[in-house]
């Protein structure tokens, strides 16, 4: 661990510890591969074999698109159990990374669904693990004294965002140009690269960053490596038998990831460890559990409506020349980037007088319906009528959504957790992400181009009714939580 009175020779990186460059590296260019590959996936699977897609019907698209992105942070709990019991954070971060370059590979690859198949759960249970132990690691470079902690962190974020940002702009140029694997394959090389760069710093992490905080007893090993047999084995016998159609996996995951939810929801809130303060705490946690569902099953929606509507519904000409698809997915990065320092800045200033957290989670709601309702006055224009200007000004309020809800989510679950069950409670707002996502790519199924003012105007003022249902229930939710903001 890096303390505040270290050298100033090894305060290399802005000021930073050395190695939080390795950390960096992996988590840009992890997000960079994950981003750009996903900036051309959903075209990669409707489009023609003409266009050099693979043409599935759009419906069972998105489908795999938001089964693949719920399974990716249901992976979560799996990267960090891993962690927490058996190998720990620094392995585990490597092992995953590699998973993914090895994902991307097989989608540049190996051709038609097989590559797909292999390339995606690769690129989930990957993700999944890098997603679980990045930030643990960032965390174990400094003690809690250190000064620079709060802006190592914000370097970090910096990265995944610029990430975000170049990776669906320089894949959706290649797969314009050149064809859908020459967009993966640069995904591969990215995740590459940051994995080369990982590899040669990962020894100057601090010790703790290979400790398993909570060691899992060998005689149970045989036990935890017999379920996660029997669970692929099950996974396998489903999907030859046609259950685990892939019209039906997004729903699939929705399900999953709800039983999960409840079934951690019953045994934390039936715990002899748990008092009766942090159980009303638990209880609070409910209805903002639901809240964080639906704003991510709009949210994510950027990975399956959005990218259609792109491709049949908006106007990319840019002076005569037509705008790669999945350079849409990398506005919504620019005005993180821009706006998450006005956020700060504004929660910094308010103090004591900024919105409680559940006021937050009920504006970020009704925002997010707010931005879906922004869509209708472009409705009926036709194919490649809908003004890029206008797309933009919609993303700039997602983003605004995503600002008053998202980072302060995983935070809150950390301090409405009761002692016996931190990670579970962790666990929690990572399955609210993985049912939302999942339930985007099932709630995409229902979207028309030719009959769009439905879709939106549903989902819009859904949102928009649940975010009001929040607010009016925040003075109850601000009693169960017992003092926390």
């Amino acid at each position: 661990m890096v303390t505040a009175d270290a050298p100033a020779r090894e305060r290399t990186f802005f000021g930073q510890p050395r190695v939080l460059a390795s950390l960096f590296g992996v988590e840009l260019w992890e997000r960079f591969s994950f981003y750009g590959m996903q900036g051309i996936l959903l075209i990669y699977l409707y489009y023609s074999a003409a266009r050099g897609g693979l043409g599935i019907d759009e419906a069972t698209a998105t489908s795999i698109v938001g089964a693949y992105g719920g399974f990716v942070y249901l992976s979560t709990i799996g990267g960090a159990w891993l962690a927490d019991r058996i190998v720990g954070s620094e392995r585990v971060l490597f092992g995953s990374a590699v998973l993914v370059m090895i994902g991307h590979v097989c989608l540049a690859l190996v051709p038609g669904l097989t590559g797909v198949g292999l390339g995606l759960v690769g690129i989930a249970l990957g993700s999944g693990g890098v997603k679980a132990n990045a930030t643990s690691l960032v965390g174990s470079l400094y003690d809690a004294r250190d000064p620079r902690r709060d802006a190592g962190f914000s370097l970090f974020y910096l990265g995944v965002n610029v990430g975000a940002f170049a990776g669906p702009l320089l894949t959706g140029l290649l797969q314009q140009r050149l064809g859908f694997h020459y967009g993966f394959a640069l995904a591969a090389l990215g995740m590459g690269l940051g994995l080369t760069q990982y590899a040669r710093g990962r020894k100057r992490l601090p010790p703790q960053a290979n400790e398993v905080p909570r060691p899992l007893p060998r005689t149970r090993l045989p036990l935890a490596a017999g379920i996660v047999a029997a669970g692929a084995a099950l996974v396998a016998v489903l999907a030859v038998s046609g259950v685990l159609a892939a019209s039906r996996l997004a729903a699939v995951v929705v399900v999953l990831s709800a039983a999960a939810a409840v079934a951690y929801f019953a045994v934390i809130l039936t715990g002899r460890a748990v008092d009766r303060v942090e159980r009303d705490r638990v209880l609070a946690f409910i209805p903002l559990f639901v809240a964080s569902a639906g704003f991510w099953s709009l949210y994510q929606q950027q990975f399956t409506v959005l990218t259609v509507y792109a491709d049949k519904r908006l106007n990319r000409d840019l002076f005569g020349w037509q705008m790669p698809v999945s350079w849409v997915q990398s506005i919504n990065p620019v005005f993180i980037i821009v706006l998450s320092g006005v956020f700060a800045a504004l929660w910094t200033r308010l103090g004591d007088r900024q919105p409680s957290t559940p006021v937050k989670f009920a504006a970020g709601t009704v925002i997010m319906g707010v931005a879906f309702l922004l869509f209708l006055p472009m409705a009926g224009t036709g194919r490649g009528g809908a003004p890029l200007p206008g797309l933009v000004g919609v993303i700039f309020v997602l983003t605004i959504a995503e600002l008053l809800l998202s980072p302060v989510g995983l935070s809150l679950s950390t301090k409405l957790a009761p002692d016996a069950f931190h990670t579970q409670m962790v666990a929690l707002f990572f399955l609210s992400v993985a049912l939302g996502t999942a339930a985007a790519g099932a709630l995409a199924a229902h979207y028309d181009p030719a009959h769009e003012v439905p879709y939106f105007s549903v989902l819009g003022l859904a949102a928009i009714l649940l975010g009001t249902v929040i607010a009016a229930l925040t003075p109850l939710i601000r009693r169960l939580m017992h003092g926390v903001r």
